[in-house]
């Protein structure tokens, strides 16, 4: 799974990802948690060009009466996403992708109750875009667009820490996955595959970062231990 992770990419660090990417960049974050605003990209079919945008993250389906349904929607699992009621629409007309330099897990400590954090990223330093699905919600006071991050099965980096991880796209699936055309759920899911192992690293990292309202680099700190 996927339930917190960074954003500090100078503007730089996004142009070489996202060679169109003209704006501000965003203040530094280290520890990015659900129902806060992330930083993603998305391709309308009425739009030239895709842009960016923020949306929150926890995807609240359109159908949805209560927005607290977000709280339980931050992932979905790539392998079946096209055929859940929450997920099959956007599956098929609203994905995007959601910016970040790395991400944390979590592993159990043998004979204990503590988890030790990890930080994962990528061994480059480069930043990189999970694959996400957005929402367009307006059964309140004001509309919310919305996303979650899909998630696929570990690679062998990960499978220590957990059976899951979020899904990586290569840089060269980014213009595939935006497309507003593309509405066939085979083509997308052969876009959904763990990354490979020997192009990421895991530090394990303070508790520091378990604390949603901690910020800052400490978050990222290696541990001591």
């Amino acid at each position: 799974m996927c339930g917190r992770f960074t954003l500090a990419a100078s503007a730089n660090a996004l142009q070489k990802l996202f060679p169109l990417f003209d704006e501000t960049p965003p203040e530094p974050r280290y520890n990015i948690a659900p129902t806060q605003m992330v930083l993603a990209v998305r391709h309308l079919p009425q739009a030239p060009r895709p842009e960016f945008v923020s949306l929150r993250w926890g995807l609240i389906p359109h159908w949805a009466d209560d927005p607290k349904i977000g709280y339980s929607m931050i992932n979905a699992r790539s392998e079946t996403a096209a055929s859940k009621p929450a997920f099959k629409t956007p599956f098929k007309q609203s994905r995007c992708l959601i910016l970040a330099d790395g991400f944390y897990e979590w592993q159990k400590v043998a004979g204990s109750k503590q988890k030790q954090p990890y930080y994962i990223t990528l061994k480059d330093g480069n930043s990189f875009a999970f694959a996400g699905l957005f929402a367009h919600w307006e059964k309140g006071e004001k509309p919310i667009d919305s996303c979650t991050i899909l998630t696929t099965q570990a690679n062998e980096l990960m499978q220590p820490l957990h059976d899951r991880m979020p899904v990586i796209l290569d840089p060269g699936s980014f213009e595939k996955w935006l497309d507003p055309t593309q509405h066939d759920p085979d083509n997308m899911q052969a876009l959904l595959h763990p990354f490979a192992s020997e192009k990421m690293k895991a530090v394990a990292v303070t508790t520091y970062v378990n604390n949603p309202k901690n910020q800052g680099p400490t978050c990222i700190a290696p541990s001591a231990a």
